[in-house]
């Protein structure tokens, strides 16, 4: 586990610092001078191209997390493994934008209704789908490589100063609403030629492969493992972005945008998760290949032990300055709307994150087809929820149904990790952390209020974090937390006392 913790620190610090960058656009930049709308039409964008791109991989990401094992070898340039990771995409692409360009009219009539303004940039997410399959595939094989911060600096960093930069030409007036579209596109494209150069630095790129290394046997378990992610695909990526499509569809681009302020908000506790679940996917793949389970079992209790701790940390700061966030952004009194989307939201996104490896180590484990049965199940509750809630909660309608799914389709994966591989994520770490929440929770709720809305922010935030930690270290909810504590922190007061 040492590597994943030194990995995702430095991965997380990457991360924190995007998250910073996004908070200021999304939360300031954009709120001040972009209109709802604008920000539905970009966000609504991004996640068609994102659905496309998802069928388009062919399942290349997680294929190549599972069988890269099988060609490592440095030596060999992990014998011709890279050609394979860009044909596949290729094949795919083509299909895909395709099927994308064919099935326009039923689209635009999905969208026309009450988000007509998307109709008129549908051509501009072909592009994008391109540069977001490549883009992916590219920081996979970094992530194969346990290469993982440089990826993390691009995704996190590097888009989200290109996109501030492109709000704000549209804000000063140097950019129309085409160039806003245009920018944010190629926001994209730039983000994929940087990745390709860095893997270039780090390993081969060459195309030039050996057939007849991929024997039989390999190529049927490659072949039956992308059929079956392509089958899952066409049901499981719908799933991510369902919500925001039939706010669009049914409520209009200007609940997209509040939605997707909201949305934005919740997503903050996801971001430790992206990197302890980059750098420990590749280790679980390794341990199930050589049939080491306990292995993949005790990595699979960490990993859902330092994603919740970090979800729920984030979650109850999140929520106890929610009001404070709404008094200070701009047009608050807009986006204040969207409160108990956020709640929900993030709810649902400490289940996911806590729960969600589970579905790695069944995606690269013998028992990977019980997956479709998840994400047939999980596309049925999402697409039901949504149609009932909806109509009767408009947005919030939207965030309780991805929060009523997550509970109902995660409890169903989790049955499936405990009966074939005999996972179990839950530890007493875990129940301490859901008692000190509790306890934070009550701690803050007797706060009194600092009245002025930056001040009482920041003293909350101080207050709740230092028990948090002093706390989280007494009860030693987590022995990698202790001894980083222990060399980072204690220790260096340590050294200032001696001195």
């Amino acid at each position: 586990m040492g590597i994943v913790i030194r990995q995702s620190i430095k991965a997380t610090i990457v991360n924190y610092v995007g998250a910073f960058l996004g908070f200021v656009t999304t939360v300031f930049v954009m709120t001040r001078f972009l209109k709802p709308e604008e920000i539905g039409l970009t966000k609504v964008i991004y996640e068609v191209a994102a659905l496309v791109a998802g069928f388009a991989q062919l399942g290349t990401s997680a294929s190549a997390m599972r069988f890269f094992p099988y060609f490592k070898n440095p030596e060999k340039n992990h014998n011709g493994f890279f050609f394979y990771l860009m044909l596949m995409p290729c094949i795919g692409s083509l299909i895909f934008v395709t099927l994308f360009w064919l099935l326009k009219a039923p689209v635009i009539e999905f969208f026309e209704s009450k988000s007509a303004l998307l109709v008129d940039y549908y051509n501009w997410i072909i592009p994008l789908v391109i540069f977001l399959v490549f883009w992916a595939v590219l920081e996979t094989y970094a992530n194969v490589l346990l290469r993982i911060v440089v990826p993390k600096f691009i995704r996190e960093i590097g888009v989200r100063v290109v996109l501030l930069t492109v709000y704000l030409l549209y804000a000063f007036q140097f950019l129309n609403l085409n160039g806003l579209v245009t920018g944010v596109v190629l926001a994209y494209g730039m983000a994929m030629v940087a990745s390709l150069v860095y893997v270039s630095r780090i390993a081969s790129v060459s195309l030039k492969h050996d057939t007849t290394y991929i024997d039989r046997d390999l190529l049927v378990k490659i072949g039956k493992y992308t059929l079956f992610l392509v089958a899952a695909a066409l049901s499981g990526n719908i799933i991510g972005q369902l919500d925001l499509f039939m706010v669009s569809s049914e409520l209009g681009l200007n609940y997209a945008g509040i939605y997707t302020i909201s949305f934005y908000m919740a997503t903050v506790i996801e971001i430790p998760a992206r990197s302890i679940t980059a750098i420990a996917s590749p280790l679980a793949a390794s341990a199930l290949k050589d049939g080491h389970l306990n292995e993949a079992n005790l990595l699979y209790k960490k990993v859902a032990l330092h994603q919740f701790i970090a979800g729920s940390t984030l979650f109850l700061l999140i929520w106890i300055n929610i009001d404070t966030i709404f008094s200070v952004i701009p047009n608050g009194e807009v986006y204040r709307a969207g409160k108990w989307v956020v709640f929900f939201l993030a709810m649902s996104r400490l289940v996911s994150l806590t729960l969600s490896f589970g579905g790695s180590l069944i995606s690269f484990s013998r028992y990977y087809y019980w997956g479709l049965y998840f994400t047939f199940f999980l596309t049925a509750l999402t697409i039901g929820f949504n149609y009932l809630l909806i109509p009767h909660f408009g947005i919030n309608g939207a965030a309780m149904a991805t929060l009523i799914t997550c509970l109902l389709s995660y409890s169903f994966q989790q049955w499936i990790v405990l009966k074939k591989i005999k996972g179990n994520p839950y530890s007493a770490g875990i129940f301490k952390q859901i008692g000190l929440i509790l306890f934070l929770w009550g701690l803050n709720e007797l706060l009194p209020y600092a009245g002025n809305p930056y001040a009482d922010g920041v003293y909350r935030t101080v207050i709740i974090v230092s028990v948090w930690f002093f706390l989280t270290y007494y009860f030693k909810i987590s022995a990698e937390f202790c001894a980083l504590a222990d060399k980072y922190v204690f220790h260096f007061f340590g050294n200032k006392n001696e001195k």
